[in-house]
């Protein structure tokens, strides 16, 4: 149940993982222009908890938008918190 999935309506999208009808973990973002992403929200249920999901779902975010040349500004405490822990991420920091 670890595949991560992307939807987007070209102004708000997320990051997920679900099963069934049931969302078990997303991550949140608005566009803020053509290049610039606004991580509003994480959220993994609490089945997942400790298993490393949220940063699973940071990394795919981090390389859709390495792909294609955005820059992140992470409004959402627990984003904010793994840019500050990893260095390897903070490139697509705005």
């Amino acid at each position: 149940m670890t595949v991560i999935q992307h939807q987007s309506d070209g102004k708000r999208g997320s990051f997920f993982i679900e099963e069934g009808a049931k969302r078990f973990a997303e991550m949140v973002y608005v566009m803020a222009g053509a290049r610039k992403m606004i991580i509003e929200h994480t959220e993994v249920d609490p089945s997942l908890t400790g298993q490393g999901i949220g940063a699973d779902l940071l990394e795919e975010l981090v390389t859709f938008v390495r792909e294609k040349d955005i820059k992140v500004i992470p409004l959402c405490p627990f984003a904010k918190a793994m840019f500050k822990k990893r260095k390897d991420l903070q490139d697509v920091l705005n």
